[in-house]
């Protein structure tokens, strides 16, 4: 029996049974489609994630005081010497450092004239907006002051401008942050979001005038940018035997982005097989309705059986024709699931400009594949049941 005639008797097969046939698909789509999506949002999370923990770059050492695994802005503050503005002018002279930005953050209301908000204080150093990759739309970013006596100059974010003073300038004019006064010299471009951290509604001050604001002892973070082409353990290495060189012992946390993105595309990936798992959920249910189709279209076509036999099939030209039926039900099923979760995912590119949406091709592939096998573990049962029957016990059921 030619490969041709297979492909007619099984078309023929499904067409007689349009309504079942179409239910089966259905139900197996469903289940496909639930697989390919859930994959594709974790693919596309964990993109998303890693794109926005590198869009300041990946050679970046992140220090924060207390000896401890976690990281962030933040950390244990009781600590036997606290990271300082010293550390990080110290740190900024090695020759592997381009960049040494000490970090303070917190939350203060900012006024000008009449108008007042509460929003993000970034206590950062004159580099800043070099090593973050911030754009400077009007005036200038924080001067090389002083870093432990720095005078009361600010930078606000595009939208925190544009709150305050409208369509007027704000160069050169006061705001009050908290309980001080300080002289704005410059206006950030438009950056956007970091890990929901809205960068365009913060002010950006002098580290020092934070720590002040905040009654602070202690930098919450210090962030290092190393020369690209360093190795990142050799860099790492070096920043902490200086640090314990000025501390006297390891009463800090050193974290790379390496393992900063290893650490998070560890969980992420997690995620994606989790979500992925709850679609294999609807995948067997499918794959459970294919059997049961199956089961019961050898029970109707027993005559059908008989006579193929009775004509000199074989056992194997049985099974594999009633094999070939659940596979190619479950192909069908699969490329519709797949192309559901294509157009999904397109509307939702349109729609959703920032947010990247990962599809590829080999997908469809594995998805073809992967029904295929479903197919065939669905079919087994049947198709053997049906390959069992005797001419004379096919033909007596007539």
């Amino acid at each position: 029996m030619q490969l041709l005639d297979v492909f007619q008797w099984v078309k023929k097969s499904i067409l007689a049974q349009r309504v079942r046939a179409i239910l089966t698909i259905a139900g197996f789509a469903t289940g496909m489609a639930a697989v390919v999506l859930m994959n594709s949002i974790g693919e596309s999370m964990r993109h998303y994630v890693l794109q926005e923990f590198t869009q300041f770059g990946t050679n970046i050492i992140a220090i924060t005081p207390g000896k401890t695994e976690t990281f962030g802005f933040g950390g244990l503050l009781n600590t036997v010497r606290p990271l300082t503005i010293e550390d990080s002018q110290q740190l900024s002279h090695l020759r592997a450092i381009k960049y040494a930005v000490p970090v303070v953050m917190g939350t203060a209301k900012i006024k000008h004239d009449k108008k007042s908000r509460y929003t993000d204080v970034a206590g950062v150093g004159n580099k800043a907006n070099e090593a973050w990759k911030l754009t400077i739309a009007q005036g200038n970013f924080l001067p090389a002051d002083d870093p432990i006596r720095p005078r009361n100059f600010a930078v606000l974010g595009a939208k925190l401008k544009h709150e305050l003073f409208g369509f007027s300038s704000a160069i050169g004019q006061k705001v009050h942050v908290g309980g001080q006064r300080f002289r704005v010299v410059g206006v950030l471009a438009e950056k956007g979001e970091f890990i929901g951290q809205d960068l365009d509604d913060m002010i950006y001050i002098p580290a020092a005038k934070a720590m002040q604001l905040f009654n602070r002892e202690s930098l919450m973070e210090l962030d290092l940018f190393y020369q690209q082409g360093l190795a990142t353990q050799q860099v790492a290495q070096l920043v902490k035997r200086k640090l314990i060189q000025r501390h006297g012992l390891e009463d800090f946390t050193l974290i790379t982005q390496d393992d900063m993105l290893k650490s998070l595309d560890n969980i992420l990936v997690i995620i994606k097989m989790a979500g992925s798992g709850l679609g294999v959920i609807s995948l067997i249910v499918g794959a459970v309705g294919i059997a049961t189709i199956m089961t019961i279209t050898v029970t109707e076509r027993t005559s059908e059986i008989g006579l193929l036999r009775a004509l000199g099939f074989s056992s194997s030209h049985i099974r594999n024709l009633f094999l070939a039926e659940a596979m190619l039900l479950a192909m069908i099923s699969g490329v519709i699931g797949y192309l559901v979760v294509f157009v999904l995912l397109i509307s939702a590119q349109i729609i959703l400009v920032d947010v990247p949406v990962t599809m590829n091709l080999s997908v469809l592939f594995i998805a073809i594949g992967f029904s295929a096998f479903i197919g065939l573990l669905a079919g087994i049962y049947p198709a053997l049941n049906a390959a069992k029957l005797t001419p004379i016990d096919a033909l007596r059921a007539e």
